[in-house]
């Protein structure tokens, strides 16, 4: 299934990012990414949250801000 990307989020260290995305069946998601400064190939997927699936993007924004460490951290 093919996901579109809505919106995107950074930490403050630029290392990691959450993706929240919508699927061709309307059903949202997130997962979170990492990249290291030493390897110029980009992004890998942790592949840990992108098997969830949520009604709304808003949804999946919240889960993503309680899931994921340092976006938790960020929205105090």
């Amino acid at each position: 299934m093919r996901v579109r990307v809505v919106a995107s989020f950074d930490s403050s260290e630029g290392d990691h990012c959450v993706d929240i995305f919508v699927r061709d069946d309307g059903t949202f998601g997130f997962d979170e990414y990492r990249r290291d400064a030493e390897d110029m190939k980009g992004w890998f997927p942790l592949h840990r949250y992108s098997h969830r699936f949520f009604a709304t993007e808003r949804d999946a924004l919240a889960q993503a801000q309680v899931a994921v460490a340092w976006m938790a951290a960020a929205s105090r």
